[in-house]
């Protein structure tokens, strides 16, 4: 049995998390933003505000209680997103192909403004 405090098994768990926690939310984010691309409504403008925040948090500030206002697959998807922030291997838009540019795009097409401080 592996000593609890083994800090080469330690690091060796978090590798694989990280690893997971990242792919999880790469497949989240592109379901995220092919939502934003395609559909329409109240729900979707909350997923673009949310790919903008992941996209630069301080031009486009997003509120956690947003998640209660979207359908639990939306909201689980965003907390799989949020859990690859943390774990922080890659920015979520390189995840995905095209990732910038569609990001912009989802940005543009919703309206969503800038922060003029940026």
């Amino acid at each position: 049995m592996a000593n609890p405090l083994d800090p080469d098994d330690d690091m060796q768990r978090m590798v694989l998390r990280k690893a997971e926690a990242t792919e999880k939310g790469g497949q989240a984010y592109q379901r995220l933003l092919q939502l934003a691309e395609t559909h329409d409504s109240g729900q979707i403008h909350r997923i673009a505000l949310f790919i903008a925040a992941t996209y630069n948090g301080e031009a486009f500030p997003f509120d956690l209680f947003e998640l209660r206002a979207v359908d639990e697959a939306i909201s689980d998807d965003m907390l799989l997103c949020i859990d690859a922030l943390r774990w922080g291997q890659s920015d979520l838009y390189r995840l995905v192909p095209n990732g910038d540019r569609r990001v912009q795009a989802a940005i543009e097409k919703w309206g969503l403004k800038w922060s003029e401080s940026l």
